[in-house]
Formats: C-alpha cells, sequence, structure tokens
C-alpha cells in the first residue's frame, strides 16, 4: 500500500447526524485515509461512514475490530497492542488494509509488518487531548522505521504547528482527531493539512 496525506480520525461524541456532518466535510477538504473509531459498537453508523466516505473515493478503516470492518463493507481495520493477533487479522481481511499501533516500539512495528500490516502508527508524537497520558514516541523512530518499507503514520497531538515536524521525520500520514474536527472550519482545516504535501 502507497498512501500519503491526512488520516483522519473519527471523533467520540455526538450523534450519527453530527458525525456524518464532520466527516463530510473532512472529506470534501479532501483526506488520505479515514479511521473509523467509536467505543460503542454502532454498525449502521459505521456503514453510513463507510458508504459516505466511498462516495467521495475515500477508504476506510474499523478501528479495533475487524468482524465490524467485514461485516460494513470497510476497507480494513487498524489494531492496537490488544485488539487481537494481527496475523489472524491479516488471513480474515485478506486483501483489505491491515494497520497496527506501535506506539514507541520499533520491535513491534517490526512484528506487524512481519504478521502482514500494510502500515505502522506511531505515537503520541505530541502531547495529545484524546490520549493524555499515552506514551511519547520520539521523532527520530519514523526515521529509524524507514526501513520496514510500508507507510508510517504519526499520531498523538498532532497539529498544523507541528505536521510538518513529523513530515521531515519521516511520516507518511499524518493522523489527527481534535485539530481536525475540532477546529471551526473542518473542510478548510483539511485542505491546510492537504497542502503540507505540496
Amino acid at each position: 500500500m502507497r498512501i500519503r496525506g491526512l488520516y483522519a480520525i473519527t471523533p467520540e461524541g455526538g450523534t450519527t447526524t453530527d458525525l456524518l456532518e464532520k466527516v463530510r466535510a473532512a472529506l470534501e477538504g479532501r483526506i488520505a485515509l479515514l479511521q473509523y473509531r467509536r467505543k460503542k459498537r454502532n454498525a449502521t453508523e459505521a456503514w453510513q461512514v463507510v458508504e459516505l466516505a466511498h462516495s467521495y473515493g475515500v477508504r476506510v478503516v474499523i478501528n479495533d475490530d475487524v468482524a465490524l470492518a467485514l461485516e460494513v463493507g470497510a476497507d480494513g481495520a487498524h489494531l492496537g497492542r490488544h485488539d487481537g493477533d494481527l496475523a489472524l487479522a491479516r488471513k480474515l481481511l485478506s486483501r483489505r488494509i491491515l494497520g497496527a499501533s506501535c506506539y514507541a516500539d520499533l520491535g513491534a512495528a517490526q512484528a506487524a509488518v512481519r504478521a502482514g500490516a500494510d502500515y505502522v502508527a506511531f505515537g503520541s508524537m505530541f502531547a495529545s487531548p484524546t490520549k493524555p497520558a499515552a506514551v511519547r514516541a520520539p521523532l527520530s523512530l519514523l526515521g529509524e522505521a524507514r526501513a520496514l518499507g510500508v507507510p508510517l503514520a504519526a499520531i498523538g497531538g498532532i497539529t498544523l504547528e507541528n505536521a510538518s515536524q513529523a513530515l521531515e521525520a519521516g511520516a507518511d500520514l499524518l493522523a489527527v482527531i481534535s485539530d481536525l474536527f475540532d477546529a471551526p472550519d473542518i473542510r478548510a482545516r483539511a485542505r491546510e493539512y492537504g497542502r503540507l504535501y505540496l
């Protein structure tokens, strides 16, 4: 998988209608990949998000839930440390996208790629309002991980002000929640991120 750009991750809270409005604005601003993340499983909402994203030609991965990804016709799944076996997920997903959270652990990323992960995510790169207690990952880790040969996602506290640091360090994808979906103009914010890749 070769992919670069803004990796939008859906926020918690709000109604399905609110979420779909925010996602639509992000899609109109151009994003490279969308992750549907909700603590409470909601297949109907997930399906609506997938359908909306696909209407804009954007792929969707489901956070932490391979079964839901298959159920709603998503393009793949993203798994964290405690979200199941990556090798099994690879088999279940077949040729769909498999992403893995590797935190600040290069060894975990190497193992994830061996198990079939299409991309790996490192973070928290910066102080994160979504996960304030998250372990911080050094920017230098992105450079070390280039040898893995898969796209690298930087996550955690990414903002327009610090995003260029992650890109210069080697990130392909900027995974953003708050700085995108809490922006007064989500569409415009997505476009600003896109300009960082020009």
